[in-house]
Formats: structure tokens, sequence, C-alpha cells
């Protein structure tokens, strides 16, 4: 019975379907649309919302397509399908560009940046440093943090020109520093050459033990995304923090690019950072009505992420007994993606979750990957094309029920972005929104700075926003019904 066979997910539904013919077969040229119909009916996470996907919608074979005769385009069903404010669920032409993240690289100096305007000129932008990539080109240079530039070869950055001189320009050019003030640039006759050259990024952009009163704080600057090209070297790096007793964290996402995050990574950094006892839940999830009557009647198991003990199947994750951890999501219109929003869920009911920066956007979904097979896995799939599907799927919840469709509020807000006029040291009391925390650690005060750009800086660009990727939610695995 192939109408209906991966939309109905119980006995319970069963009569709606009697009409249906065992000989039946989708016809060539509705072959997508019907997968993508019965895909979302099936699955989708508000499918109960719209009228076009209920299981009573059309009576045979013969109405759905008819309804489906009526779209042309199987993207423009797909889209008429999900919720307005749905931004998430993805269709993908070709499934083969689903691939796992590999290590990050790029053709780059390893200078870090960002631009605004000279508030001394109509016309001009002054460069100030963020940070330096270790091992890069620049790493070897006299650059860093805090340090600006106004020149490149001797041709003035301006509004018009920064983009095509700076990032489109010659892979090798002398940067040329300015002093300033905050009003006036100064020209301090300080050049700085460098070169782009192919470059692999470190798991950890900084980690360091940072000892406060009775404290012993682990300092994690991490800048890559949550994917599994990257799990067990931060393992390595909780093995260190273990090793040397460390009883707080802070985990600086300031540069983090998001992206490459699913339920079980999250739940293995889960692990690391909060030693819990295997039976203990970390995440729960929660599908559409009818999926999730079918799971707790058939897999219940599979709808909780206990946490996890080892990296992949044989690898021990290295603990640590924590109490607090801080989290700091400082940046340009950063709140935080999906996958750092369920870490703080999962940990909030077992340890003290400390958010510096902003109010998160409440990323609170998952998705899956649906191929046009029976049983919307992989290797059974329709070879006559390649769409793929992933829908939002289902809510997560942690231990005690809660999610987080409102976000999440900062315990510490920060300004949007950092003031370029007091960057200080990565890792050093001299960096104000590490300094802040660490007050904060030490005193128990929150106190959050809420004069922020008090020079009026126009900011006009940053070199982290082009490398965050599109944060489309966190994929998860699941064992999806097989009808045979």
């Amino acid at each position: 019975m192939k109408f209906f066979l991966k939309v109905i997910l119980s006995a319970v539904f069963f009569s709606t379907i009697a009409s249906c013919s065992k000989e039946y077969e989708v016809p060539q040229d509705l072959v997508i649309n019907d997968f993508v119909w019965k895909g979302l009916n099936a699955y989708y996470l508000h499918q109960e919302e719209i009228a076009d996907l209920a299981d009573l919608r059309f009576n045979s074979d013969n109405q759905l397509n008819a309804y489906l005769n009526t779209f042309t385009d199987y993207n423009a069903l797909f889209s008429n399908l999900l919720i307005s404010s749905d931004v998430k669920s993805t269709l993908i032409e070709d499934y083969t560009t689903i691939v796992d993240p590999e290590s990050r690289a790029a053709f780059t100096n390893g200078l870090e940046f960002g631009i605004i305007a000279d508030p001394s000129s109509d016309v001009d932008v002054l460069g100030y440093v963020t940070h330096i990539l270790p091992n890069s080109d620049a790493a070897n240079k006299i650059i860093a943090r805090g340090d600006y530039f106004f020149a490149i070869d001797g041709i003035q950055l301006t509004r018009l020109n920064y983009e095509d001189i700076l990032l489109n320009g010659s892979n090798n050019f002398a940067l040329e520093m300015v002093d300033f003030d905050g009003t006036r640039t100064t020209p301090n006759l300080k050049t700085v050459l460098l070169e782009k050259r192919n470059y692999t990024y470190s798991t950890t952009f900084l980690d360091k033990i940072i000892s406060v009163n009775a404290d012993n704080i682990g300092y994690l600057v991490y800048n890559n995304d949550f994917s599994n090209e990257y799990i067990v070297d931060l393992n390595n790096t909780f093995l260190s923090f273990k090793n040397q007793m460390v009883n707080k964290l802070i985990l600086d996402l300031r540069y983090n690019i998001l992206g490459g995050s699913s339920a079980h990574n999250v739940a293995e950094l889960a692990s690391m950072i909060s030693e819990q006892n295997a039976d203990a839940t970390l995440i729960k999830e929660e599908w559409n009505a009818k999926a999730q009557l079918w799971f707790l009647e058939n897999q219940p198991d599979s709808l909780v992420t206990k946490v996890p003990k080892t990296v992949g199947e044989s690898v021990n994750i290295n603990s640590l007994n924590i109490t607090d951890v801080y989290i700091i999501l400082n940046g340009d219109n950063f709140t935080g993606s999906s996958s750092v929003e369920l870490l703080i869920n999962s940990l909030k009911p077992y340890i003290n979750v400390h958010i510096i920066g902003n109010q998160t956007s409440g990323n609170n979904t998952g998705a899956i990957t649906l191929y046009n097979s029976e049983d919307y896995d992989f290797p059974l799939r329709n070879e006559t094309h390649t769409v793929a599907l992933q829908p939002k799927v289902l809510s997560f919840l942690n231990k005690d029920d809660q999610t987080y469709e409102n976000g999440f509020t900062p315990n510490i807000p920060l300004c949007e972005n950092e003031d370029v006029l007091n960057l200080g040291i990565m890792g050093e009391n001299s960096d104000p929104i590490l300094n802040n925390i660490l007050e904060y650690i030490s005193t128990g005060v929150a106190v959050s700075n809420t004069n922020c750009n008090l020079n009026d800086f126009e900011y006009l660009y940053n070199s982290m926003d082009t490398q965050r990727v599109t944060d489309t939610g966190v994929v998860i695995k699941q064992n999806l019904p097989n009808p045979k």
C-alpha cells in the first residue's frame, strides 16, 4: 500500500487509507512532488498547522495527484507547505552535496580585523586588528590585536575602495599602520608586510588556565564549527583542563563560525563540560503528534539522548566536574547558534550556565534528512532524481522538559561591538570582556557595560561576519519507521 505509506505512522490512522490500491504507482512526472508532500505530511513539525498537509485532505491518489499537478515546480510546492515563519526547512536539489564538514582551511595572511569610518573624514576608513591567527604569516610579524591601519601599498583606504584593495586585492601587500586616539589618526611610519598562504585552522584559537582565588578556570576560545572534525581534539583540550583541576569554564565564542552542528556532537561537548551519570538525560525530542505517538509506542528510547561517555565508540570523554560554565556570545549580530542554544538548554538542569553577550534567538528545533524511499533512508532511495528534504521535524527539550523558543537572556549583556579603543589582549585581564567575567566569578556580582560606542563610531565591516556560515539548525539522525 503505497499511498500514505509514510504518512501514517500508527495503526490508529490506517482507516484513512482504506481506498488505496496496492498496485498504485506514482506518475513519473509527479515523483518529486509526491515525495515532497508525503515527507512533509509524515514528519514536518508544523504539519497540523498546514491545511494542505492534513491527513484527510485527500480521499484518493487521484485527488492528491490533481493537487500536486497544480505545482509545476516542486520548490514552489515545498515553500507552499511550510509555515510563513519557517526559514530553517530546506529542499536540497542534489543530496550528493550533503557531506560532513572537513578541516577548515583558507587562503589567508592570518589577519582578522574590523573596519570603521574614520571620524575625521567623510570618505576615509580605519582598520583595527581583532586577532591574529596562530601559526599564520601575520603571527610572525609585529602586529597585534588593537593595532590600527589606514592604507595598503601607499593607497588610503576609503569607503569605496577598502573591499577591492583589502579583501579582493593582491595576495601580498604592505599594511600601513597608524595611531588612533578616537578622534585623530596619526601615521606612525610602521609598515607590516603580509602574505596570504594556504592555512588550516587549529581546533582551538586559545586555551589556558586562569587562577582566581580558589578557582582554577579553564579559558577556551573556540572559533570553528561543532562538527565531527574537531570533537576529538576538543576532548584532548578537556583532558588538559581535567589534569589541571579546572573547576570552572569560560567558553569564548566571540569568533565562532557556527554550523556543522548535530545533537550528538552537542551531547558529547556537554558531557565534556559536566560529568554526569551515563543514565542522565541531556536531550529530549518532541515531534509532530503522529510521529511522536509512533516513537513512543515503538522506540521510545530514540527520543532521548543520554550523557555519552565516549567520542565515537572507543575514545573516553574527558569530563570536567564543574559547577559553572560561562559562555561568551559577543559579536556583531551574533546571538548564538542552534548548537550553542541546545548546549545551554541541555546543561541547565545540571550546572549553572552563565550567558555573556546577547539575547539568543531561540532556535529550538531540529531537522532530519529525508530521501525519497519507503523508509526515507538513503539506501532504498529513488535514483531517478537527487532531491532530498531537510525539514524541521522536532523541538528540543532538556531533562526537565524545558525548551527555549524565546531564547536565553544573558546574565551579563555586552555591547554589540567590542570597544576598538580598548580591545586588550585575548586571554589576559586587559581584555575588558574577560576581565568582566573574572570579576563576576570572583565577586558573584554581574556588572554590564551599557555605555556602548560612546564615540559613535560607524562600524562598516568585520572579517568574522563573512566566515560565519548560515545556521540551518541542528541536524539529527533518527531511525524512521520502515513500512516493510
